[in-house]
């Protein structure tokens, strides 16, 4: 099971670990660049001012805007630090952090935190906010993250816009779509299997937009029905993208349209990330599932009664 984390997952659990943050904290730094993230909500909700790493390093700090302006105060003043980078799992970057901060200030208080961890690494900082076991993905770096090369990949709604119903002609106006296709999601990181049910016939406009922007993966999987018409009869966009997902064993399969993502976990009975509504899609219980649940709380239901839990 994937460990997934939106960025709302990202605000709730920094609200919820405001407690652990050092009492007297004046000044919140982030570790570029997801870093930043946490730390700019970390500073918006205990109204603190905020540096980025290297500016701290300078003795700068970020323009607050007004509701800050009445409580900034000289660099020197700030005496004690939160450090704050997203998540910690090899612990590289907080590290390199450590190593460029080290005997830099004698005269400041600095903490070291993350929002998520993994289970071996939370003695790696002074607090965190949620362990999350690795296999994990995040909505802020889901596309730019090596673990895309084990991932499958949509291509109209995730990497460029859907085409429109007048674009989707099956000529020369879908021709044109595909030379010329918005770009939206693009990847910094090989993908390891692009899955779409365009055309086979569409191959060679396909990889020129690939190229074009500069998006690199593996392979290209497309569908091999000879024209729209054929493909709206077979009805089975969401089978043929599973059984790929399943072929190759991705590690996610990241889709574009939610009902597209149900049908693709349902009938590989593994997650998919859907782009549309940014959240994570689970196979929908069987109806064994839900009859072992039931038979369980019953069971529970009945012991709790002999008081024998």
């Amino acid at each position: 099971m994937v460990n997934y984390r939106s960025i709302e997952d990202l605000n709730k659990h920094i609200i919820a670990g405001l407690h652990k943050v050092p009492v007297g904290t004046d000044l919140v730094v982030g570790i570029p660049r997801s870093g930043l993230l946490a730390a700019n909500l970390l500073a918006l909700h205990l109204n603190l001012p905020l540096a980025d790493l290297e500016g701290f390093m300078q003795g700068k700090i970020l323009k607050s805007g007004e509701r800050l302006k009445d409580n900034e105060k000289p660099f020197e003043r700030y005496q004690r630090v939160v450090v704050m980078d997203d998540s910690v799992y090899t612990g590289a970057a907080l590290k390199a952090a450590k190593a460029k901060l080290a005997g830099l200030y004698p005269d400041k208080e600095i903490f070291f935190a993350a929002v998520y961890v993994v289970p071996d690494a939370t003695t790696s900082v002074d607090f965190y906010f949620n362990v999350c076991p690795w296999p994990r993905v995040f909505e802020w770096n889901m596309m730019h993250h090596n673990v895309l090369e084990k991932c499958c990949v949509d291509i109209d709604g995730v990497l460029c816009k859907d085409p429109t119903e007048e674009e989707n002609d099956d000529g020369v106006r879908y021709e044109q779509f595909l030379a010329e296709a918005q770009a939206l999601f693009l990847p910094t990181k090989k993908i390891g299997y692009l899955v779409t049910n365009r055309l086979e016939k569409y191959r060679a406009h396909t990889e020129a937009w690939l190229a074009k922007h500069n998006v690199k993966y593996n392979r290209l999987i497309m569908c091999d029905l000879p024209s729209k018409e054929a493909r709206l009869k077979a009805n089975n966009h969401g089978g043929f993208k599973a059984s790929v997902y399943t072929q190759y064993d991705g590690f996610l399969f990241i889709e574009s349209s939610h009902g597209q993502a149900q049908q693709i976990a349902n009938l590989s009975g593994k997650a998919v990330y859907c782009m549309d509504t940014r959240r994570m899609v689970y196979p929908a219980p069987t109806v064994a599932d839900l009859t072992a649940g039931r038979a369980k709380r019953l069971i529970k239901r009945v012991l709790q009664r002999l008081n024998l839990l």
